[in-house]
Formats: C-alpha cells, structure tokens, sequence
C-alpha cells in the first residue's frame, strides 16, 4: 500500500449491512480521521481518532473471506478520501466487489482520481449546508472544494446521490429549498435525502433535541425528496 496509508487506518468493520449501499449486501469500512468538525457528528470517536483497529491489509483480509456473500464495500468514516485510497480499492475491485463511497466532497483531485480510475461505483455525497451556515456547522472554510465535487459529479453523470442532515435549530426549511435550489441550477436531479438528526449520548457540539420540530411543510417541490 502507498506510504500515506500505513498504520491502523480503519477505525472499525461492519461485517454486514443492507441499508447502507442502495440495492446491495456490503462492509462498512470506518477510516479513522476527518477533515470536519460538524456539530451535530455522532461519530465524534472516529472524527478525532489517529488510529483505529485495523490496517488496510486486515480489511482486505476480511473482504476475501466475504467474496460471495457480500456485493460491495462502503467506505464511510470519518473521511474515507484523507487517504490514498487507489490502493485499496484497486484491490477491493479485483475481488469482485462494488464500492461505495461516503464523502464531504472536500478531497475533488482523490474522488476525480478513483472515478477516473473506474474504482468507485456509487457515491454519497453529504451536502452540510449552503455557504452562508457551512463553516458554522462543520467547521471549515472549504465550501468550495465540496462545490468542486458536487460539479465535477454532476458535470460526468456520475451515479451519486445528495443528502443532508437536518437538526431544525441549524438548518430551516429555507436553509433547505435553497439547497435544493442550488443543486437544481447546477444540474443535479436525482433524489435528495434527508436525514434527521438523531439525539446520541454524545456527538461534537453536545447538540440535543431541537427546539423546534422542523417543518416538512415548508419545502417546496423543487427536486424529488427523500426523508431516512
């Protein structure tokens, strides 16, 4: 594997599921580390870890022992692209398996490289918010290397999908219809999911139950929505 992916890089396995990568049985792998720092982040252990359980020759250990029980392999975390991750998935197809991966869009020369490659099926992008609330929610300054990707995908007809996570005191049916606004004008039509937030013991910004409910009534139909 190339130098930028030694050590225990992936947090954790899921062996299985069937509700992560649309029509098909994967893995999930976990990659310890991210780029964001978003507020309402459950996964806060794997965001601010340097290391996990596995390396990547443990993950591909394990795929090996699923080829013919499993269809595909997410890649989620964390952020899945802070790694060189044409090694791996290079090694992931040639065992057969699609991959799906989970990103913030705020690596576009890795995404353009595996696309490019043909070693990445499907992808989930995570859509934070507009500009205007981006840094506040997630903690970064790089909007537009996440403008990048959604054009970059949306500009070759890549098989992706847009979702955002909704907690009604960040982001109002407003926040929303201009988000879908935005992607309609720029050419996206596919599906846009939602996803509620949901309240954990912990997550970054010790984010609770809104306020508020979050009015669905509010959104215009202005692309196909989805709610998870």
């Amino acid at each position: 594997m190339s130098s930028g992916n030694g050590g225990r890089i992936i947090y954790d396995i899921s062996p299985f599921t069937h509700l992560d990568y649309p029509g098909k049985l994967a893995a999930i792998a976990w990659f310890a580390g991210c780029n964001m720092r978003c507020m309402y982040c459950y996964n806060s252990d794997i965001v601010f870890a340097s290391e996990g359980r596995y390396t990547l020759e443990e993950l591909l250990a394990f795929l090996q022992r699923r080829v013919g029980l499993l269809d595909g392999v997410v890649l989620s975390g964390g952020e899945p692209t802070l790694r060189d991750l044409v090694p791996v998935c290079r090694e992931i197809k040639a065992l057969g398996f699609d991959v799906k991966l989970d990103t913030n869009g705020l690596k576009p020369e890795r995404i353009r490289e595996l696309v490019e490659e043909g070693l990445v099926d499907y992808i989930a992008l995570d859509y934070k918010a507009e500009s205007a609330k981006f840094g506040y929610i997630t903690g970064s300054s790089q909007y537009l290397r996440f403008s990048q990707t959604l054009d970059y995908l949306i500009g070759i007809g890549f098989d992706f999908e847009v979702r955002t996570t909704v907690h009604a005191d960040l982001l109002t049916p407003d926040d929303i219809n201009a988000m879908m606004r935005r992607l309609k004008e720029r050419g996206y039509r596919g599906t846009y999911y939602l996803q509620n937030f949901v309240e954990t013991p912990q997550n970054i910004a010790n984010l609770t139950k809104p306020s508020r409910d979050f009015d669905r009534s509010g959104l215009e139909e202005i692309l196909p929505v989805e709610w998870r």
